[in-house]
């Protein structure tokens, strides 16, 4: 099982609850790298905009990935999840073969529809059919990251013989965050790997995502990695942000709660950690390095 890490983007990421900067990330990625860990992750949004009213900044995720991808060297780099509706299909798709080629071959293009209604309606994208325009963007991208020549012509999107010029190197896997019916069948339909997200100890809510998740995939046929998202704090840390159901235990503890999530069918662990340093990287390396003994 393989574990990684996300980094930090924005908010309150930096090491004592500021705003981060590319220092902050640099730093993060290159611990990760150097503990034996797995992958690094950006999320991407423009900001958040908390039920108070309180807008919090990010980093443009893609600039500060192909930033990583150029100071590491193994693990594997990729979005917890890229929103469809910033960039259209064709963008997407020459973003990931030129980052896959700086990379040499470690990204995963993780993406998704996109949920959060206010950094829509600030920079005046539609949330309407998010679903619907999500299903034509994903197949445009999928194909084209998979080197056909695309012809598509759909109530959103359009392309007429589209290709990648030049072609990825490979064929780019593709991760999928989501949930409901629909993004499941997708799921199932187009990706190599898929994400449920956010959690301290395994709880009924992810049973049944993991229940309704392999149940797509078997009517499907085709196989599909699993990578779950957790929510861990470091109690030796001051924290950045308090979260109620992040799991605060000891390494040895940890290592225990990998080993359950590895038992539930786990490929991938993604860890939010609270706070991002390199010190919460090395307590989650530990973690694994116990969890491999």
């Amino acid at each position: 099982m393989k574990i990684g890490v996300m980094l930090p983007v924005g908010g309150s990421d930096g090491p004592t609850g500021e705003m981060p900067r590319w220092s902050d990330v640099r730093n993060v990625a290159q611990a990760t790298e150097a503990a034996g860990l797995d992958s690094v992750w950006l999320a991407d949004h423009f900001h958040y905009q908390a039920p108070d009213g309180v807008v919090h900044g990010m980093h443009e995720s893609w600039t500060l990935l192909s930033a990583v991808a150029a100071v590491t060297e193994r693990v594997e780099v990729g979005n917890m999840v890229l929103c469809a509706s910033f960039r259209d299909p064709g963008l997407t798709a020459k973003m990931a073969a030129a980052l896959d080629e700086v990379s040499g071959g470690r990204l995963i293009l993780g993406v998704g529809a996109g949920w959060h209604d206010p950094e829509y309606e600030a920079f005046g994208l539609p949330t309407d059919h998010r679903v619907g325009r999500f299903e034509e963007w994903l197949e445009i991208v999928a194909r084209l990251v998979r080197g056909e020549t695309v012809d598509f012509k759909g109530t959103y999107y359009q392309t007429a013989e589209a290709t990648l010029t030049p072609p990825p190197n490979r064929q780019i896997p593709i991760l999928i965050a989501g949930a409901r019916p629909r993004m499941l069948r997708l799921t199932a339909e187009w990706a190599d790997a898929w994400n449920t997200a956010w959690y301290g100890a395994p709880s009924d809510k992810l049973t049944e995502r993991l229940a309704a998740f392999r149940a797509a995939v078997d009517k499907a046929g085709r196989p599909v990695a699993t990578t779950i998202g957790l929510s861990i704090r470091d109690p030796d840390q001051p924290s950045a942000e308090e979260d109620p159901t992040a799991f605060a235990g000891t390494v040895p503890e940890l290592a225990d709660l990998f080993a359950t999530y590895r038992d539930l069918g786990a490929d991938h662990l993604i860890v939010s950690a609270d706070p991002m340093t390199p010190a919460s990287v090395n307590r989650i390396a530990e973690a694994k390095a116990l969890l491999e003994a």
